[in-house]
């Protein structure tokens, strides 16, 4: 676990500079240049053109993880292993286009009432839907060979620093709105290159197959697996954007642009997720694979506490300086209605990221087929839910369904983790967690009706003072919460950390550190 941990920090510290550059883009360049109906076309189709990518994968990224183990072996470059992962993503792009061009007329009509401008670039959805297919492919073979931070390099920082410079362009009218489209597609091809050409120097992968080393049972085991994560796909795909689909379809543009611009602050919960999973999913994979579920049950209880407890932060300190946050932002007037979209999503996410090991174990595990039934449970309770709620609540509804249908997802999940493979992600560690948080809470509800309500008296015109406030309280309880951590030994591996630093503190010679003394 602490080589998991160390690596997931690299690819945490790359996650958070693209976030910077994410929350820059999102926050001031989009709300600055971009009316909301332009921010909700140009992330729709981005959207979009992820759903294609996910899809026609057919459960590509997933399988790496799972059958690796098989063809690992760096003397014969992994038995042509990468041949494999280019060709079966190839065949699922084909299939899928297929579905998109017979469909094309009803995706089109859906859309057409409430947001037209989209239906004029449906057709770039199929070069961005192919580029975004072999980024996310490539990745994942850098994935297992645990190569991880190019890899996130260029996702979170070299294509965000790419879609930003698209924006300004556009922004100071040096390209049309089609421009930017275009500049979009091709901001994921070069990041497609590149991520190909870093495999490539690595000298760890072949184009060439061994045809001999994939054995019948391995070839119907591949078969089988692939089939039920095609449905699995779906959902991964599908679910956490069908909220903005069925908002720009039925309510126009400009209200999934409020929808989106809540969803960026919301989906700041799950980064640190991304190069922690990253990590820890080859490693699960082969104690799945050695049937060794006392070190998979270990594993999954980390992995989920970790992305809980830093989740748990990040959403604390969203939360309690939202209000801050929509007067910071430029034309926040124009968003603060996704206030509560922010809040139920944020939740949603929190709950998502910290059980998702969950689901990632059962695909890992002999019992991956169960997969396809909670597939299909999640699909429809996502349906339901936003089809019923979109209505009644607007975009809060969006919101409102994904937590709902992530609420019933992940209750039935651990019942089965339990069942099948008798391991569960949840430790007494998440509810300690949760107990601080809740505090945390409290205090905050009490420091604004004393302090910040002073703040607001006597310097409600001045933003300087008041974010300025906001940063001290959300310092102030956010050490409270790292020492309640410490000391209550929620983390053996957060408690090392903070020993390991401690001792390269400078201190007086001749003096020893109270962690020096007790080791």
């Amino acid at each position: 676990m602490g080589v998991i941990i160390r690596q997931s920090i690299k690819g945490t510290i790359v996650n958070y500079i693209g976030a910077a550059l994410g929350m820059l883009t999102a926050f001031f360049v989009l709300t600055s240049f971009l009316t909301p109906e332009e921010i909700g076309l140009t992330q729709v189709f981005v959207k979009v053109g992820v759903l294609f990518a996910s899809l026609a994968q057919i459960g590509t990224n997933a399988s790496i993880l799972r059958f690796f183990p098989y063809f690992k072996d760096p003397e014969s470059k992994n038995h042509g292993f990468f041949f494999w992962t280019l060709i079966i993503p190839l065949v699922g792009f084909i299939i899928y286009l297929s579905v998109f061009l017979i469909f094309k007329n009803f995706i089109a009509d859906y859309f057409s009432k409430e947001s037209a401008i989209f239906v004029n670039y449906l057709y770039f959805v199929i070069p961005l839907g192919f580029f975004m297919l072999y980024q996310l492919v490539f990745e994942a073979n850098s994935v297992v060979l645990h190569r991880i931070v190019v890899p996130i390099f260029v996702k979170e920082i070299g294509i965000r620093l790419m879609i930003l410079a698209s924006y300004l362009l556009f922004a100071f009218h040096y390209i049309s709105l089609t421009g930017l489209i275009i500049t979009f597609c091709c901001t994921y091809g070069v990041a497609a290159c590149i991520n190909l050409g870093y495999l490539f120097s690595l000298g760890r992968i072949s184009l060439k197959p061994n045809f001999k080393h994939i054995t019948k049972h391995l070839r119907k085991d591949f078969l089988y697996y692939t089939l039920f994560l095609m449905g699995s796909a779906l959902t991964t795909a599908f679910v956490p954007i069908l909220g903005s689909l069925i908002i720009s379809a039925k309510l126009g543009l400009a209200l999934a642009g409020v929808y989106i611009i809540a969803q960026h602050m919301a989906t700041t919960i799950e980064i640190p997720s991304r190069s922690l999973n990253a990590i820890s999913n080859p490693h699960i994979s082969q104690t799945l694979k050695d049937n060794n579920f006392t070190e998979t049950n270990h594993l999954i209880k980390k992995v989920s506490l970790h992305q809980f407890l830093v989740g748990s932060v990040i959403f604390f300190a969203i939360w309690t300086n939202i209000d801050v946050i929509f007067q910071i932002i430029p034309n926040g007037e124009n968003f603060v209605s996704g206030k509560w979209v922010v809040f139920f999503l944020g939740v949603s996410t929190l709950l998502h990221t910290s059980l998702a090991v969950g689901g990632s174990t059962l695909n890992f595990s002999k019992y991956y087929y169960y997969s396809l039934f909670f597939t299909f449970i999640l699909t429809i309770s996502a349906l339901v839910f936003n089809v019923t709620f979109i209505p009644i609540f607007g975009i809060s509804g969006a919101a409102l369904a994904a937590l709902f249908s992530y609420g019933i997802y992940h209750t039935m999940l651990l019942f089965l983790l339990h069942w099948k493979l008798k391991v569960t992600p949840l430790s007494w560690a998440h509810l300690k967690t949760l107990a601080i948080i809740l505090t945390l809470f409290g205090l905050d509800y009490i420091w604004k009706q004393s302090a910040t309500q002073f703040v607001m008296q006597h310097f409600n015109s001045n933003m300087w003072i008041i974010v300025f406030e906001a940063l001290a309280r959300t310092i102030v309880l956010g050490g409270i919460g790292f020492l309640s951590v410490y000391f209550w030994n929620i983390s053996g591996e957060v408690n090392a950390l903070v020993k390991k630093y401690l001792y390269k503190l400078p201190r007086p010679s001749g003096t020893s550190s109270k962690f020096e003394r007790d080791n």
